[in-house]
């Protein structure tokens, strides 16, 4: 039996199956003219699964107008494309039943992950990075401790809206360090994380699947372009090595953020052992060390590719465990 996982997000789809031998990333952002249905009956077709297993984020991408009408389109671009048993995940780590609240589906990808961690490595702060956001999510008994909306998780530190690819440098930083002294950083999307972490070598160029500021390449020098912008200069004005510094103040707020974070998830629910996924792996394993928490990492556990997509994967084993539970 082919079972897969589908976390579709606002920005990035991501497909698991449940043996783990097919990972997959689809950028495909929701805001514009999206190829969402399109790329479903694609995938569809060419995997021919038995039985498939949805989480997503995506309903807050700001072409709808609500959320209800978000879940709705993702809902029925997946039903159209799939002839076979759908299952959706709520925030509570659950399979979604008619009698439920729909909203319940909103950002749940989270919860299909919190739901595996707990039952494969049990008490723990589940600590995801990816392109956009941090998921910050404490797990006692198995099951997840956290805010079931991302309001309520961005109200207590469970959710901080940065990741390794998408954010703006301005949201990070508001002045940085360079050789003349503090300088103030402009507010336009002239750079995003991507661009420091390629820069420093966390990230290469097809790890950045995002979109650039300017629509430019994935080149080292383009990306010190972009980054010599959020400073107003071009690369005639500000040095190599400025650039670089930059890039370094930008993880190092990145990683201050998420030790606050993991500080104030820890003391509210006693934990002091991290598990860490998504692309943002590096940054989550630094502030585990600052913090002195164990770290266990999805990457070692599971594989690389599959801590990149790591909710596709959870929502595909929930899927894959529920199975085996009815035969039993």
């Amino acid at each position: 039996m082919r079972i897969i996982g589908i976390d579709i997000g606002g920005a990035n789809t991501k497909i698991a199956s449940a043996d783990g031998e097919t990972i997959e990333l689809h950028y495909i952002p929701l805001w514009k003219d999206t190829t969402l249905p399109e790329t479903l009956e694609e995938i569809a077709d060419r995997l021919k699964p038995d039985k498939v297993s949805v989480a997503m984020t995506g309903e807050l991408a700001d072409c709808f107008t609500d959320k209800i009408a978000g879940i709705d389109f993702i809902m029925r671009s997946v039903d159209a494309a799939f002839d076979c048993e759908i299952r959706y995940i709520n925030n509570l780590g659950c399979f979604y039943e008619q009698a439920d609240d729909l909203r319940d589906l909103a950002a749940a990808n989270w919860a299909a992950s919190a739901n595996l961690i707990g039952a494969e490595i049990g008490d723990c702060i589940f600590v995801d990075v990816g392109s956009t956001t941090s998921d910050i999510i404490p797990i006692k008994d198995k099951k997840h401790r956290a805010g079931i909306t991302d309001f309520s998780r961005l109200v207590r530190s469970e959710l901080v809206y940065a990741g390794t690819l998408r954010t703006n440098l301005a949201y990070l930083l508001d002045k940085v360090d360079v050789i003349e002294g503090k300088c103030r950083v402009a507010s336009e999307l002239f750079a995003n994380t991507a661009d420091a972490y390629l820069l420093l070598g966390d990230i290469d160029e097809d790890t950045y699947t995002c979109e650039t500021a300017d629509g430019a390449g994935k080149s080292k020098t383009d990306a010190m372009r972009r980054l010599a912008r959020v400073v107003c200069a071009d690369l005639s004005e500000i040095s190599p090595e400025e650039i670089h510094h930059i890039a370094e103040q930008v993880k190092e707020k990145q990683i201050t953020l998420l030790c606050e974070a993991i500080s104030q998830v820890s003391g509210r629910n006693g934990l002091d052992k991290i598990v860490s996924a998504g692309i943002g792996e590096f940054l989550i394993r630094a502030a585990a060390e600052r913090l002195g928490f164990e770290c266990i990492s999805v990457a070692e556990k599971w594989g690389t590719e599959i801590s990149k997509v790591f909710p596709a994967y959870a929502a595909a084993r929930m899927c894959e465990t529920d199975i085996l539970m009815n035969k039993e």
